[in-house]
């Protein structure tokens, strides 16, 4: 789960940084004497939302190694760590993708990630908590469903994504503030202070609105994540670490803004169901161990 939340969390800071530091810089292309040039907004919108994404992406390594404090191993001094970097080497291998990095990180949640700019330029990082609480047979298949993630290309698409949403949530919310400006406050020349306070409030709202769209992509990323890992380990190796994670459910959630890259989800019930990360455990095992 870690992963989606500190790329979403990233991904905010930066278009807001820019967006902020246009309107300082007074570069504001879609602004004219009439108001808004729509195709310009377009544009601006485009290069400002898939900006914001791909800067993220490019750093996605790096912040989620420095949020979490992992430790790269470079070179294994322990059994454990032995077995670790020769276990993603083997399922990188079958997965046909080059060979990421590996690294542990202390946590007592049980708990792993995987995340990089591409497949060959990876990173599959696994809890102390794992480590402690999986036999591993369990943690081998959440090394796969890792390894299946990165296979998949799921944080490329994750920001393709992402920038579509960014695109449309700085459109709409731009021509929702200009509206709000001449239709209740009458401004016909220039925008006010009510273009800004409402383009920010609609930046927030249409935001949220449009991460049930990510939301939706990283649930179902999470099907196809268990299914490459169950070919990759076995699938009786994949339910039977999601039952792992099942019995561990109990334990102190993680931080909000790490709460999508991890293995497992916090679960929710009616309209909080739109805005989970992770499908329930019991609908993945049950997908599982349906024939075919």
């Amino acid at each position: 789960m870690k992963r989606i939340a500190l790329f979403l969390a990233t991904n905010l800071a930066i278009v807001l940084v820019l967006s902020i530091s246009m309107r300082l810089l007074g570069v504001e292309p879609y602004l004219n004497e009439q108001g808004l040039n729509l195709n310009a907004l377009l544009i601006f919108a485009a290069v400002m939302g898939f900006g914001g994404a791909f800067i993220s992406l490019a750093i996605s390594k790096w912040s989620a190694k420095t949020a979490v404090g992992a430790q790269v191993i470079d070179a294994p001094r322990t059994p454990t760590e032995r077995w670790l970097v020769e276990t993603v080497k083997r399922q990188a291998q079958a997965a046909g993708i080059g060979m990421p990095e590996v690294a542990i990180y202390g946590a007592p949640e049980v708990n792993a990630f995987a995340t990089g700019m591409n497949k060959n330029n990876a990173l599959v990082a696994v809890s102390s908590g794992l480590l402690q609480t999986m036999d591993k047979a369990e943690a081998e298949a959440v090394l796969a469903h890792k390894v299946s993630h990165i296979a998949n290309g799921d944080m490329v698409t994750l920001a393709l994504i992402q920038g579509v949403v960014n695109t449309f949530v700085l459109f709409l919310s731009r021509v929702i503030g200009h509206t709000v400006d001449r239709v209740i406050f009458r401004n016909e020349r220039g925008h006010g202070p009510a273009f800004w306070i409402s383009v920010i409030v609609a930046e927030l709202v249409l935001g949220i609105l449009a991460s049930i769209i990510v939301m939706w992509f990283s649930r179902q990323r999470e099907f196809r994540a268990d299914a490459g890992g169950a070919r990759l380990a076995g699938r009786g190796k994949m339910i039977a670490a999601l039952e792992k994670l099942g019995l561990a459910a109990g334990q102190p959630p993680l931080p909000d803004k790490m709460a999508a890259f991890g293995i497992a989800g916090a679960q929710g019930l009616g309209f909080k169901r739109l805005f989970m990360t992770h499908p329930p455990l019991a609908e993945r095992i049950a997908a599982l161990r349906r024939p075919g």
